[in-house]
């Protein structure tokens, strides 16, 4: 179910033009005149990979009962009702008139979470009204240009997070319940040897992978459903990918192939490392390749009972996942032995917890919270004189967390700081081990100097 977000304003103030440019259609007439728009018109609307229903309606207008412009204003009301979100619009070159003020307080009193939207924003005059419309005690407006798309990307960060105050939750609640439907894709990958055919079949409970000795046995990647816990899940065993100097046989380079498509339609990754020759070069290679394909990833130790000391061992291993691989801070690091069984329980609840961060949306209000603090705290090196500013943070999507960060001379910004903020986000919405994902935006904001 998509969310419902109702266009509302006194008349003429553009929500007619702003419902055409979400929609994307020149579905509702558009004229100078006031009044135009008598009925509730609906269009799915999207903003980046947000989508929702726009309802545009009749503008407000305080009229005696049982005339047509007061069977208008009814309409809007309904729809005020049925919506999940308020968009409400104001003319920023007009300025807020005692109109705006009047709808302004019936929208608060409507209980629904409020955007307000001070259209008309171009140009010297139009900052101007933008600014008035804090007077209405809506929280801050976003300053916009329905008519030349200006704005558009503030717009998306206040419905979204608009829309996550109301507590709707129904579209991600099916998306889970769908999700929980389909079985959970494993790739289980590694250099040859290492034990990835024992381990399928040691989670399944037979031999349905042929095994041995020799490096190489598996050739094709091959699936097998499983359940686990009442959860469906479908593990893929792959060849072992060796480095590329060292592939010269067609037949293994087809193999290495199978294992890389594995990696990329898989959601989470188990990469079987030796525990008595952990973390070669080729070893890092495979979990790089894994975190730029942005899939979940979990190390196993695989021949854990051929290790004596083990509390000092597993402590090592772990201090080296974390100093060797810093684009995955965190990863769960997990000891087994696909020969005995040991620690494939482990392994499991591992991979199911790796899924859940990999599936994490993080509201947009806290994102903001956080960027606050950051910038208070650490903000951005200047460049050649002028400072990068960091306006506000969302969350685009997940599997795995893709934020977006919308500023100025974003481009400038070292990497280093983008480490930063990426270490911080994982660190402070507890997102360990998964893929971070960053994009810079330098939307059009009229409230920059040229």
């Amino acid at each position: 179910m998509l969310p419902i977000i109702a266009i509302v304003g006194r008349p003429n103030v553009g929500k007619s033009t702003l419902f055409n440019r979400l929609v994307g259609k020149r579905l509702a007439l558009v004229d100078d005149r006031p009044g135009v728009t008598r009925d509730r018109r609906e269009g799915v609307a999207r903003l980046g990979d947000f989508e929702f229903l726009a309802v545009d309606t009749a503008g407000l207008e305080d009229a005696a009962q049982g005339t047509l412009s007061s069977r208008m204003r009814g309409q809007t009301e309904a729809a005020i009702e049925e919506a999940d979100a308020v968009l409400f619009v104001v003319d920023a070159r007009v300025g807020m008139t005692p109109e705006d003020r009047y709808f302004g307080d019936l929208v608060r009193r409507s209980g629904k979470p409020v955007v307000l939207a001070a259209n008309k924003s171009e140009g010297r005059e139009g900052l101007a009204g933008a600014y008035d419309a804090y007077s209405l005690g809506l929280g801050d407006p976003v300053a916009l240009s329905a008519e030349h798309g200006e704005g558009m990307a503030d717009l998306f960060t206040a419905l979204v997070e608009a829309v996550e105050q109301s507590g709707l939750v129904e579209a991600e609640q099916e998306f889970e319940a769908e999700d929980a439907e389909r079985p959970l894709q494993i790739a289980i990958v590694g250099r040859p040897n290492a034990g990835k055919s024992t381990l399928v079949n040691r989670l399944i409970g037979e031999d349905r992978m042929l095994t041995g000795p020799e490096a190489g046995i598996t050739r094709d990647s091959i699936s097998v459903d499983w359940e686990w816990k009442g959860r469906r899940i479908r593990l893929v065993d792959t060849a072992g990918m060796r480095r590329k100097a060292r592939v010269q046989d067609k037949l293994e380079k087809l193999a290495v192939a199978d294992a890389l498509r594995a990696i990329r339609f898989a959601e989470v990754v188990v990469l079987l490392l030796d525990v008595t020759i952990p973390f070669e070069k080729q070893d890092l290679h495979i979990a790089d390749l894994i975190a730029r394909e942005g899939r979940a990833l979990v190390l196993a130790l695989n021949k854990w009972d051929l290790i004596d000391d083990r509390k000092d061992v597993l402590k090592e291993q772990r201090e080296a996942a974390e100093r060797l691989l810093p684009q995955v801070r965190g990863v769960p690091v997990v000891a087994l032995s696909a020969e005995t069984g040991e620690g494939v329980g482990r392994l499991m609840d591992a991979v199911i917890k790796a899924h859940g961060v990999w599936n994490k949306r993080v509201p947009t209000a806290r994102l903001n919270r956080w960027l606050e603090g950051v910038l208070e705290n650490h903000p951005p090196p200047a460049v050649r004189g002028s400072r990068v500013k960091l306006r506000y943070v969302t969350q685009d999507k997940a599997r795995p967390p893709h934020f977006v960060v919308f500023g100025t001379r974003t481009s400038a910004l070292p990497e280093s700081y983008v480490r930063y903020l990426a270490n911080g986000l994982r660190e402070t919405f507890d997102l360990p081990g998964t893929p971070i994902r960053l994009t810079f935006r330098e939307p059009k904001n009229p409230f920059d100097p040229e």
